[in-house]
């Protein structure tokens, strides 16, 4: 779990909410239906025009990334690499048979068949780059579907604000409406600023940290995989991916 996120969450409302109290405004100047259907539906709205369905329901799908990133842990994998890689010296590269089908990571697993079917090293280089780049790019993009949001938000809420002065200018002939009308009309721009900064943008951000991370364990694998095809020690495996966890 990424206390980090849930901690940032956590003080992203209280910053807000403490903010306009201390700022005098109140936490009923928060509260508006229409700000919520301008900024909040209309970025979605935005976002479902911009996105083709797949890259939305993997965006949808890695979102739980922030609280749960996908696990990490080279010093496993590294071990478990290793241990492969001695089966091999003793057993030969048949001896890895047996673990194909107990190994839960798709991209590890492909790796491994192919070294137990006796692939050249060049060609499982090749197949698991192709691999790992397409998949970095759509997850990539699945990212991007929060910086978009981010990017669409904070016009949305102007857009809010506009509308709201508008709906004061037309009451110009009643003065007790004015302040609590220009007041409303900003809420629609916190909502959007508010919303881009505090949580899409964070979001997008740390969901391309967790893609890339992802990816380097994955090249860390494929240089694992490569030295165990090619016949390595051991020893000489473990040191260049050492050189990753670093």
């Amino acid at each position: 779990m990424d206390i980090l996120s849930i901690v940032g969450l956590i003080l992203a409302v209280i910053a807000i909410l403490l903010g306009a109290v201390l700022k005098g405004a109140g936490l009923h100047a928060l509260v508006s239906a229409a700000a919520f259907m301008i900024v909040v539906v209309g970025t979605i709205a935005a976002i479902c025009v911009q996105t083709p369905m797949q890259v939305m329901r993997r965006a949808l799908t890695m979102f739980p990334w922030i609280i749960r990133p996908p696990s990490h842990e080279p010093a496993k994998m590294i071990k478990k690499i290793i241990e492969w890689s001695y089966i091999a010296r003793r057993q030969g590269l048949l001896g890895l048979d047996s673990m194909i089908e107990h190994e839960p990571d798709p991209f590890l697993r492909k790796g491994l068949q192919m070294v137990v079917d006796g692939s050249e090293p060049d060609t499982i280089r090749t197949t698991l780059e192709f691999d790992m780049h397409a998949r970095e790019m759509a997850d990539t993009r699945a990212a991007k579907v929060f910086e978009g949001m981010g990017v669409y938000s904070p016009t949305l809420g102007i857009i809010g604000a506009v509308l709201g002065l508008m709906a004061v200018m037309q009451n110009l002939d009643d003065p007790s409406k004015l302040g609590h009308g220009i007041a409303a009309a900003f809420t629609a721009t916190v909502y959007g600023i508010g919303l881009a900064n505090l949580f899409f943008l964070p979001v997008a951000n740390k969901l391309k940290v967790a893609v890339h991370a992802r990816t380097h364990l994955e090249e860390m694998q494929l240089e694992g995989l490569i030295g165990i095809a090619q016949g390595e020690n051991p020893r000489i495996i473990e040191g260049k991916l050492l050189g990753f966890v670093h």
